[in-house]
C-alpha cells in the first residue's frame, strides 16, 4: 500500500493502482483501516439541519397532549395558524421515525391461519366435492348457474342442477336429494367445497350436520384446493358442442342432461385407468380390468415379439385419490427407498 501511495503522489491513485495491479477498492479500504479517527475530519453539521435544541423543541410540541392523536400534517397546520413554524411536515415524520413513533395506529385486519385440506378417498361415496359455475345466457350479463356434486374417487356426478341464481336453499335441496339417492349413511361422507356464499351458508351447514356429513372448505384464494370440480367444469366447457351462449334455461338443462349422461356412462377417464365414472362408482371396475387383461394376454401369446419390454397390462385403477396429498417425511422416503432396493 505504501508503494501505491508514493506513486499516487506523482501519477494519481487510479494510475498507480493499475500500474501495481492493485484494485482501487482494496487500496481505499486499507487507507480507511490505517487512518486514525483523530486525523480524519469530522463531518460538518449541515447548514439546513435543525440544531439539537430545535429538534427537542419539535418533539416536545409533537408530544403535547393536544397533539398526541393527530398527524404531523395536522400539527403543522395548527402551529401555523397559531403563528409558529418549526420545520416541514416531512421533518416531523423523520424525527418521530428516529424515536420509533411512526406506525399504523388503526387496527389491522389479520386473517386467521387456514389449514390446508388433506383429504383421501379409497371407495365411492366417501368424499364428494361440489361447486357452482356460470353458463352464459342469451344476453350480456345474464347467466344460469350450474350446481354439480362430484364423487372424488369415481369422478361420478352424483347430482346436478341448473338454476337462475346461486342460492343456499337450492344447494341444500340438491345435496339432500343426492344423499338420499346414493343412500349416504351418517358418518360416511365428507363434502368438500370452496368458500362461496352457498357453500359456507348456515342452511347448508345445518343440513350436513343433520345428515351426519363432514364438511370441509378450500383455503381462501387457493384454486387447487378443489381440483376435481374445476377439472370437471373444464371438461364441460371444452366439449365441441358447448355453445357460446344458451338461449334459455331449458337449453342449458337439455345440454347438461346430455353431457352428464355422456360423462358418467361413456367418458373414458384418464385418471381412472380409462374406465368410465359409472363403472368405478358401481363396482364394475374389477371385472372389466380382468377382462381387459385376458384380451391382452391372448394378444401377447399370438405376437410376443410386438411387446418389447414385457407382457402388456391395462391401465390400473388408483387405489386412493387425494386432495392435497401430504408430503412424505424425508426420512420415511429414504427408508422406503432402501427397503425397495433390498427387495
Amino acid at each position: 500500500m505504501a508503494a501505491v501511495a508514493e506513486l499516487a503522489n506523482d501519477v494519481g491513485t487510479s494510475a498507480a493502482c493499475q500500474a501495481l495491479c492493485m484494485p482501487r477498492a482494496s487500496y481505499y479500504r486499507d487507507v480507511r483501516k490505517t487512518s486514525s479517527p483523530t486525523v480524519s475530519a469530522s463531518r460538518p453539521w449541515p447548514a439546513r439541519a435543525l440544531l439539537p435544541a430545535e429538534r427537542d423543541a419539535v418533539l416536545a410540541r409533537l408530544h403535547e397532549e393536544r397533539f398526541q392523536d393527530r398527524s404531523p400534517a395536522a400539527v403543522y397546520a395548527t402551529l401555523l395558524d397559531e403563528g409558529e413554524y418549526h420545520c416541514s411536515i416531512r421533518t416531523m415524520y423523520r424525527l418521530l421515525d428516529e424515536h420509533g413513533e411512526v406506525r399504523e395506529r388503526r387496527d389491522q385486519l389479520t386473517h386467521p391461519p387456514y389449514q390446508k385440506p388433506e383429504l383421501m378417498a379409497t371407495t365411492p361415496n366417501q368424499l364428494w366435492s361440489w361447486d357452482i359455475t356460470k353458463l352464459l345466457g342469451p344476453a350480456k350479463w345474464t347467466y344460469f348457474y350450474l350446481y354439480v356434486l362430484l364423487d372424488v374417487f369415481s369422478r361420478y356426478v352424483t347430482g346436478w342442477m341448473v338454476a337462475y341464481r346461486e342460492s343456499a336453499e337450492l344447494a341444500k335441496r340438491l345435496i339432500e336429494e343426492s344423499c338420499k339417492k346414493q343412500h349416504i349413511q351418517p358418518g360416511q361422507l365428507t363434502l368438500h367445497a370452496d368458500r362461496g356464499t352457498s357453500m359456507s351458508s348456515k342452511p347448508v351447514a345445518f343440513l350436513l350436520a343433520d345428515l351426519g356429513v363432514t364438511k370441509t372448505h378450500s383455503r381462501p384464494h387457493v384454486s387447487n384446493d378443489n381440483p376435481y370440480s374445476e377439472s370437471q367444469f373444464r371438461t364441460l366447457k371444452y366439449r365441441p358442442e358447448f355453445p357460446d351462449r344458451f338461449g334459455c334455461i331449458q337449453d342449458s338443462r337439455a345440454f347438461s342432461q346430455g353431457f352428464f349422461r355422456w360423462y358418467n356412462g361413456e367418458h373414458r377417464h384418464s385418471g381412472l385407468g380409462l374406465l368410465t365414472p359409472a363403472m368405478v362408482h358401481y363396482g364394475q371396475a374389477e371385472d372389466i380390468l380382468r377382462q381387459r387383461q385376458e384380451v391382452l394376454d391372448v394378444a401377447y401369446q399370438l405376437h410376443p415379439e410386438r411387446f418389447v419390454r414385457s407382457a402388456p397390462k391395462p391401465p390400473a385403477l388408483p387405489s386412493e385419490v387425494w386432495i392435497n396429498r401430504p408430503a412424505r417425511e424425508p426420512l420415511t422416503a429414504a427408508i422406503n427407498s432402501e427397503n425397495a432396493k433390498c427387495v
